[in-house]
């Protein structure tokens, strides 16, 4: 396999067939890296890390870091990657901060430079992070939703599906499925109508989407309320499945 002379990859490290390891990158003991993955120049993949298939690691970026949770007292948690994932310049995904655990990032996502990705989290599918967008501790970040530009997510908020948080938000609350938000506190505006139509929603489905966001955020209820109309409505049951499944997860209440 292409490894240039100038790498770096300790012993121990497990390298399967067709991984690109280029000049003065750092593979530590611990990794375990899987098919056609290309770890570019200057980048380093430590810890206990699983990179699954075919991804690619860019100059600078530092995948498998230290916690910087301060309950870390040893040993060697876990970072789990997918398959297909883009992590740009000078990005950092950390570990887990105990050692029976591990933080989780799925497949085909893409991580812009300086993203970061703290201990504990989970990271689904098809998300994108932009530039110097940050997930604090536990934060979980369902598939397809997008984190705009320097967005920073509170420990243990949660993202739903097909959702975004807008450039410079701060997120201290969980954001509904299908939703977009903006602010500082992020607030909820309207549903993420363009992330919905890429991804193959159909008019109705989008309609139902809206019928979502107005129960919710322009008829005054509370929450069980919400949930109780909700209920009663003719929506899509995908949708609505989606909606009481997120809020049977939520701890900190949704924005």
């Amino acid at each position: 396999m292409p490894i240039h002379p100038t790498a770096i990859v300790k012993f121990g490290a497990e390298l399967a067939h067709g991984v690109t390891v280029d000049e003065y990158a750092y593979i530590g003991p611990l990794v375990k890296i899987g098919r056609g993955c290309v770890i570019k120049h200057h980048a380093t993949v430590d810890g206990k890390t699983t990179l699954g298939e075919n991804n690619v690691v860019h100059p600078y970026a530092y995948v498998g870091g230290l916690t910087h949770d301060l309950k870390y007292e040893g040993g060697e948690p876990g970072l789990e990657i997918g398959s297909r994932n883009v992590f740009r310049e000078f990005c950092t995904m950390h570990a887990a901060t105990r050692p029976e655990t591990s933080t989780i990032i799925g497949s085909d996502n893409t991580f812009l430079a300086y993203s970061h990705v703290a201990h504990d989290c989970i990271v689904g599918n098809h998300v994108i992070m932009s530039a110097q967008a940050a997930l604090g501790g536990h934060v979980e970040i369902d598939d397809y939703a997008n984190i705009g530009w320097s967005a920073g997510i509170h420990q243990f908020c949660k993202i739903g599906k097909y959702a975004m948080v807008g450039a410079a938000s701060k997120t201290v609350q969980d954001i509904l499925p299908f939703m977009l938000a903006d602010g500082n506190p992020s607030k909820v505006r309207y549903i993420n109508v363009v992330n919905l139509q890429r991804n193959g929603f159909s008019e109705a489905q989008i309609s139902d989407a809206k019928r979502i966001f107005k129960i919710f955020y322009l008829k005054n209820l509370n929450r069980q309320q919400a949930l109780d109309v909700l209920n009663g409505e003719n929506l899509n049951p995908s949708l609505r499945e989606t909606i009481l499944t997120f809020l049977s997860k939520s701890i900190r209440g949704f924005a």
